[in-house]
């Protein structure tokens, strides 16, 4: 191993000459809460005592061996993985990974079944991030909150309250906000032949779904927009244009958007969103995953857009008023691999962004030298920030390059191979 201190020093030496303040930007890119998901753990499998697979375009490829079959092994594995993923962390929990010893159904699940997991954060001294589980249940094969059966949707309707009921509870708990995420999986297969009843209805959700709860404290709501899944190729109830629309139309704080980098056209990005979006909101959750071909949820690479993004938000000054989170499930490689690899490109692309002189490149722009603000950005694609994550990772005692690897092998033959 190269000696990690001495290629610090000359990379502070690089960044010294352009103004850009290395230990400043490590304690920002440190202090960024991280939401680890615990569906990569499992194949969003989660712990509910009931058969059938996953439904609403849904899909985790392969079967390697290990996964968790427990709250328990879930816990651990995540455990494990976070000693390798430096800054602050928070962990993400779907609904449907309650822990009960009877079958509990979606509507009725209250704070008491995810007791352990509350549990567990207090004393780990993390956060906890909540999603329901508006999929993989006989009540949404024919939509969940714009459903026409006035039954079915009441149904999803009571879960979106309970939901909230628990963010305030993991508040209560770990003194933290709870961020929790609306995604539902409503859409046609083909073209519908009237768009609008199913959105009235999903916003009348909605509405009921906040105003039932408004006494809940410590929460923050995102509404997430998709283009299209898998058997709803042709018409999605909750696409771009509505949930932005029901975000900005409620002017309430808690209520944001959220953006995740696979929901889109594959013309579309999420960085070019960000600067309109906050132009007319002051915060955003950002789901950070990587689409190839489609929303097809991969480990986060370091590559062009997660960087992009990265850059984005910290040149628009947005960057502590983002809720970040992963979201991708891999079941084809070790998956505690593929949490540490995704979270750590993920870190690794703030820091790198972090960085850049950005008041150099913006003051380059103001002045009409486009040519500098250009070669500015592209020399900083290329910038020394590796030897400043190796530094960085090493006083996290986090592993420094590839060190963890070795590690994850161990526990791989020691634990997972036994399950």
């Amino acid at each position: 191993m190269y000696d990690v201190k001495k290629g610090f020093e000359v990379a502070k030496e690089i960044f010294a000459q352009y103004g850009v303040d290395v230990e400043g930007a490590m304690a920002i890119c440190d202090s960024i809460p991280l939401s680890m998901h615990c569906w990569q753990g499992d194949d969003v499998g989660g712990f509910e005592k009931k058969e059938g697979g996953l439904t609403g375009g849904i899909q985790a490829t392969g079967d390697y061996p290990g996964k968790a079959r427990t709250a328990e092994e879930l816990r651990a594995d995540m455990e494990f993985a976070m000693q390798y993923i430096p800054g602050v962390k928070k962990v993400n929990l779907h609904a449907s990974y309650l822990e009960a010893d009877t079958f509990v159904d979606r509507n009725e699940i209250e704070p008491k079944h995810f007791e352990k997991w509350a549990d567990w954060a207090v004393e780990k001294g993390i956060g906890l991030d909540f999603n329901p589980t508006y999929f993989s249940h006989p009540k949404s094969d024919n939509g969940t909150l714009s459903a026409a059966d006035e039954d079915v949707r009441r149904f999803w309707i009571e879960h979106g309250i309970r939901c909230r009921r628990v963010g305030d509870y993991f508040y209560q708990r770990t003194g933290k906000p709870c961020v929790i995420n609306h995604w539902t999986p409503d859409g046609d297969k083909e073209f519908p032949i009237d768009t609008l009843s199913p959105r009235l209805r999903m916003k009348d959700s909605y509405d009921q779904i906040f105003e039932a709860t408004e006494d809940v404290q410590g929460v923050v709501d995102g509404i997430e927009s998709k283009v299209f899944g898998i058997g709803a190729e042709s018409y999605t109830v909750g696409s771009h244009e509505f949930c932005m629309g029901y975000v900005m139309s409620k002017k309430r704080d808690h209520i944001i958007l959220t953006l995740d980098t696979g929901h889109f056209h594959p013309t579309e990005v999420v960085s070019a969103k960000l600067g309109a979006i906050f132009a007319f909101s002051d915060s955003l959750l950002l789901h950070v995953s990587r689409p190839v071909r489609w929303d097809s949820d991969h480990v986060v690479a370091i590559d062009d857009e997660t960087k992009t993004i990265m850059e984005e938000l910290v040149r628009l000054g947005k960057l502590q008023d983002t809720y970040i989170a992963t979201d991708f499930f891999d079941a084809s490689i070790n998956r505690i691999a593929a949490w540490i690899i995704g979270l750590r490109n993920t870190r690794k692309a703030m820091l790198a962004a972090l960085l850049q002189p950005v008041d150099l490149m913006k003051k380059a722009e103001a002045d009409g030298d486009v040519t500098a603000r250009l070669a500015m950005a592209q020399e900083f694609r290329a910038s020394a920030f590796s030897l400043v994550w190796d530094y960085y990772c090493a006083e996290k005692n986090a592993g420094v390059g590839l060190d963890w690897l070795k590690d994850v092998k161990g526990y791989e033959a020691s634990v997972l191979a036994t399950r």
